[in-house]
C-alpha cells in the first residue's frame, strides 16, 4: 500500500501531470510523469468504468498501487506520476501489469527499454 505522503489527491495536481509531464504507454498502461512536485513522489491512479465493474476495476487499482509501491524509490524525488489503466488491464496478470509499468516508466524516463 501507498502510503498517504506519496498518494496524489489533488485534482490540480493530476491535470497538471497529465497536460505538461511526458507521457508513455504500453498495451494495459499509460504513464504521465511530471517532475514539478514538491517533497518525494506522489502517484495517482486512473481507472475508469472501461476497464470493468466495480470489483475490477478496484483489482486493477489495488495491483497498480502494489507494483508502483515496489517503484517509488526509482522515481526521482519530486516526480508527479499518474498511471492511467487501459481496458486490457482488467485481464492482465500481475506479472503483466508490473511488466508494462517498468516499460512505460523506462520509455518516460527516457531509458531504451530491453527487448
Amino acid at each position: 500500500m501507498l502510503t498517504r505522503r506519496h498518494r496524489l489527491t489533488s485534482s490540480r495536481e493530476f491535470a497538471r501531470a497529465i497536460r505538461r509531464g511526458r507521457r508513455a504507454g504500453t498495451r494495459t498502461v499509460v504513464v504521465h510523469l511530471d517532475d514539478a512536485g514538491v517533497d518525494g513522489p506522489h502517484v495517482g491512479f486512473v481507472v475508469s468504468k472501461a476497464v470493468g465493474p466495480a470489483v475490477t476495476r478496484n483489482l486493477v487499482k489495488r495491483r497498480l498501487r502494489d507494483l508502483t509501491r515496489e517503484r517509488l524509490p526509482s522515481l526521482p524525488g519530486s516526480a508527479v506520476l499518474v498511471v492511467r489503466a487501459l481496458p486490457p488491464a482488467a485481464t492482465a496478470s500481475y506479472d503483466a501489469l508490473g511488466t508494462d509499468l517498468d516499460h512505460a516508466l523506462e520509455r518516460v524516463r527516457g531509458k531504451r527499454a530491453p527487448a
